[in-house]
Formats: structure tokens, sequence, C-alpha cells
């Protein structure tokens, strides 16, 4: 339940954002909504968006990543997750399960660079801010798998032929 109630935080702060299509923005307004909750809210919705941050953690999203942004570090892999979730669920959950799917995205086929610094951990940090601890015990990634060269286009027109041709 609480997974659907982080996606709830974020429709509602997409909705009240100053600009929904800028996802720091939506970040800053779903830390205002998560300054508003009881503690105990925010750690059940800090522990949900850690489970989609695992989710997220993906070799071939982070080859998507590095491919729309012109190259994409550690760091920068975090912040384009915190782009993707400030898009909302639909997007979010299709890229997971298939980052080509990103080439339908208006701000992938613009150009822009995708980064949401403010949007990444924003539960998490709502939560450290209020009790100086992080909400769970266990924020460990999954394995990520096999890195492939991001570089190397034959692998990435293979792996991610509608992005590869979007991005272009």
């Amino acid at each position: 339940m609480s997974v659907q109630r982080f996606w709830e935080l974020v429709e509602a702060a997409r909705v009240s954002a100053v600009d929904p299509a800028d996802a720091d923005s939506v970040g800053r307004r779903a830390r205002e909504l998560l300054d508003e909750m009881p503690v105990d809210e925010v750690a059940a919705l800090a522990r949900a968006e850690w489970e989609l941050r695992a989710r997220s953690y993906r070799v071939d999203l982070w080859g998507a990543a590095y491919l729309i942004n012109g190259g994409c570090s550690d760091d920068g892999f975090e912040y384009f997750r915190g782009w993707l979730m400030a898009q909302g669920r639909d997007v979010f959950e299709r890229a997971v399960a298939d980052p080509d799917t990103l080439a339908d995205v208006p701000a992938v086929r613009e150009g822009l660079d995708l980064e949401a610094e403010d949007m990444f951990g924003v539960a998490n940090s709502a939560y450290w801010d209020r009790t100086g601890h992080a909400p769970t015990d266990t924020a460990v990634y999954p394995r990520l798998g096999a890195l492939w060269n991001f570089d190397d286009e034959d692998e990435r027109r293979r792996r991610l032929p509608r992005l590869d041709a979007v991005v272009e």
C-alpha cells in the first residue's frame, strides 16, 4: 500500500507544482507535501521510495540514461531516476519494464538533460531532516548485473533501438 501512496504523493506534487513539466519543481512540491505529513507516514513513503529506487537500479535503464543525457555517472543515474519518478507511475513502470519505451516521452524527444536531484530520495531526505536518521536499516541496492559498453553504437542500437533513433 505504501508504494501506491508514494505514487499518490507524486501525482499530487505534479498537479500542484509551479511547473509540472520541471521534475525539480515536482520534487520541491513533493518535499513540501511530505513536510506536512506525520513522521510515520513519511517513513512509510521513504521505504516505498526505496523499493522503487531499487527496482529501477538496472543496467538497461542506466544505458538509456547514458544515451539520453549524453553520458551518465553514478550520481547522474540517481538523478535520472529522480526525474523518472517525477514523471509519474505509468512512465516509471513502463521504463523499468522496457527502457526503450522512453522514446515515447516528449521530454526525451526534446533532447533535454533529464535529471532531478530534488526528487531523488525526497521522502528519505524529509524523514532524515526530521529525525536525524534513515528510515530503514537495510538500504542496499540489488546486484546491478553485467555492464555493457554504453558508447558502442551497435550494442546501443541492438538494446535500445527506438530510443537510439529518437536521441540521435
